[in-house]
């Protein structure tokens, strides 16, 4: 895969002077250009944190292991990652992890959220608010993949009021204190359990506030076999990463750039 540098263009790396977030702009720029990551054009307001980036092989809890989080969390055990499995079914969970080895574990949401330095969160909307809730401290200042979806024929009017509002800053609400990325909201589960075997480079474009959070889970998204892209902010174009909107589905990096630079 692609994990060059992309070109940054002469507003970011020459903000005017009386940006008051240009500081702040080119450390998040340099973050990303550090991890390899993809960036799509536009102004970027992301906050920076000093704490760097986990190396080699993390601790992963996924909160919900249905098609996404047990697809998603098979793929990192068999990276090497130890990964703890929970959802409301305990029994399920712990016959995927014994199919899967030493590195995979099953408890509850509350021990998963205690296990993992990094957490994936793939419940129905609607469920999210009382996720956060329950986890409350356990989540605060950890890395949590956002991988949950608003869908209106699922989840009803909430999902109506969050799409409207913006998923980002709904996710931000539910989730008070976590270093939130929205990853694996726009390819559908049944896409990634087989991603790695790709003849052709599929971007996964993200959203996030956090420079270190997003090199995380950048190489989290590189070992399930996609190219992350980063399109902006959770209150910017995070809202567009969920289905029914133009950057669902399959693109290439370069398409995802295409088609963020065209959205607002």
């Amino acid at each position: 895969m692609n994990k060059g540098k992309q070109p940054m263009s002469q507003q970011e790396l020459n903000p005017s002077a009386d940006d008051p977030h240009r500081h702040t702009r080119r450390t998040i720029l340099q973050a990303a250009a550090l991890a390899g990551l993809a960036v799509a054009t536009g102004p970027l307001t992301l906050a920076a944190t000093t704490q760097p980036a986990a190396p080699g092989k993390i601790k992963l809890g996924i909160i919900g292991s249905g098609r996404v989080g047990s697809a998603l969390g098979t793929t990192w055990v068999k990276a090497g990652h130890e990964v703890m499995f929970s959802s409301q079914h305990l029994e399920n969970d712990k016959e995927l992890a014994a199919k899967l080895g030493k590195n995979a574990h099953a408890g509850t949401p509350r021990e998963a959220a205690a296990f993992g330095t990094v957490l994936l969160i793939a419940v129905p909307y609607t469920a999210l608010a009382a996720v956060g809730k329950d986890l409350g401290e356990m989540i605060r200042g950890k890395i949590v993949i956002d991988a949950c979806n608003p869908i209106v024929a699922r989840d009803g009017e909430m999902a109506t009021a969050a799409r409207e509002r913006g998923v980002g800053l709904v996710s931000i609400e539910a989730l008070p204190g976590a270093r939130i990325v929205r990853a694996f909201n726009a390819i559908q589960a049944a896409k990634m359990g087989d991603a790695t075997a790709n003849t052709q480079t599929i971007g996964m474009p993200m959203a996030g506030d956090d420079a270190a959070a997003i090199s995380v889970v950048s190489d989290l998204v590189r070992e399930v076999g996609y190219e992350p892209v980063l399109v902006g902010t959770l209150a910017g174009l995070g809202k567009y990463l969920m289905p029914g909107t133009p950057l669902a589905g399959e693109h290439s990096p370069a398409e995802i750039r295409t088609i963020a630079a065209g959205l607002k």
